[in-house]
């Protein structure tokens, strides 16, 4: 089957299927709003809904008139969701979903003072992208004070002496079970991929501030710190990778031992090569001799190369494993279409168009043969035979798959 008739498989069931995605307002989700699809069916996700936004704009041709006009609607409605369920001191959960309880459980437990992660990094690249989509900036001017006190919040998960955010703990963290925070202490981990998602979440935020004409220099600068704070912390020179770090070092003196040369460095780093060891070249701040390492990285069939796009863990570490799991779902090594979209653009960032253009192929022959054979798509798949590994009937970022496409196109 030809990959011309891939794409227009995958074209037809987006098509048909993306009024699907649109949900409306129950219980306190107050909103109109996008969810995944599968199971995880009324529940509003942070960088889900981001992802899935992200994906329904890049193909808005496909889609009727009306069908744009409810999907902008909706994309709206996911941020006035989460904004309605912050907190005075500026938090916002993760997830909101509609269950047995009075208000969303991430907030009741928050109010209970039980600490955890918050909403993910994309809150102002939502806004950032739904302003752009509509060529108007000013509906989302009610949502800075909002997004200024999300900032603050965030600090509390700032560790001072290295410079990086940290998680708390490895609940709800994106990639559930990435060995660089899953089972690790809390507040030791400060992960790659929170750190550069950080970076294009600041940088969407001064993107607002100067489009209402607003002080934006903050920001910026804050932006430009935890950049040298990842470059200093996070790369490893002698791997050319970029890892995650343990920030719990420091001298543990006893009595009269340990009085001498104490821990002088702020971090060790976490030496599991994850596929968000690429995200500083989708954030745009790798070097151009960084970049060229991880394209390396990202071709080599003994870690990251899969047939259909890119291992979320590499292939020879030991903790690599392709079992179902929910709850923790497993990024220890299946396909996940947001890891090849991320990769890709990665690469495209820094004119690595070839290796791109294997990623998108390899994504678009994995879900054109899993529609053939199951008649929907997974949430994700094995990266050595291509088989679907669980959750079918899910959508979400897997449309990125024709964002590829069209950026491949556009970018030609």
């Amino acid at each position: 089957m030809s990959t011309i008739n891939d794409r227009a498989l995958l074209e037809q069931f987006i098509q048909s299927h993306a009024e699907s995605m649109l949900k409306q307002p129950r219980s306190f989700i107050h909103y109109p709003f996008i969810d995944p699809g599968s199971v995880y069916d009324g529940n509003v996700w942070d960088w889900d809904t981001f992802w899935s936004v992200y994906g329904l704009f890049s193909v808005s041709d496909l889609f009727p008139e009306e069908l744009n006009r409810r999907i902008l609607l909706h994309a709206e409605g996911n941020v006035r969701n989460f904004i309605d369920h912050q907190q005075p001191d500026g938090y916002i959960p993760m997830m909101i979903e509609v269950a047995q309880w009075p208000k969303p459980y991430l907030v009741m437990k928050h109010r209970e003072g039980v600490r955890m992660n918050m909403h993910k990094p994309f809150l102002a690249g939502q806004i950032a992208l739904i302003s752009r989509k509509k060529g108007d900036w000013e509906w989302a001017r009610p949502f800075v004070e909002p997004l200024e006190r999300y900032f603050a919040y965030y600090q509390t998960y700032f560790n001072e002496r290295c410079g990086l955010y940290v998680w708390h703990d490895d609940i709800m963290i994106g990639m559930d079970n990435d060995p660089a925070s899953f089972g690790r202490p809390q507040d030791s981990t400060a992960n790659i991929f929170l750190n550069s998602f950080m970076v294009m979440e600041l940088q969407a935020m001064a993107d607002l501030l100067i489009a209402l004409q607003l002080p934006a220099d903050a920001f910026l600068s804050r932006r430009a710190a935890l950049i040298d704070a990842i470059q200093r912390e996070c790369w490893d020179r002698r791997d050319q990778f970029f890892y995650s770090v343990d920030v719990d070092v420091r001298t543990r003196k006893f009595d009269w031992f340990h009085q001498g040369l104490g821990v002088f460095w702020n971090t060790l780093p976490i030496k599991i090569r994850v596929w968000s060891g690429f995200l500083p070249m989708l954030a745009g701040f790798a070097t151009g001799e960084q970049a060229a390492a991880l394209a390396r990285h990202a071709e080599d069939g003994a870690t990251f190369r899969s047939p259909y796009g890119i291992c979320t863990l590499a292939r020879d570490e030991r903790m690599f494993d392709l079992s179902a799991t929910n709850n923790p779902s497993n990024w220890l090594g299946p396909i996940w279409l947001v890891a090849n979209y991320a990769v890709f653009r990665g690469l495209m960032n820094y004119g690595y168009r070839k290796e791109a253009h294997r990623i998108a192929e390899g994504s678009l022959k994995l879900l054109a043969d899993d529609l053939r054979e199951t008649g929907c798509l997974h949430e994700y798949y094995s990266s050595l035979d291509g088989k679907p590994v669980m959750n079918g009937g899910f959508i979400n970022w897997n449309i990125l798959v024709l964002t590829m496409l069209r950026e491949l196109d556009a970018e030609a």
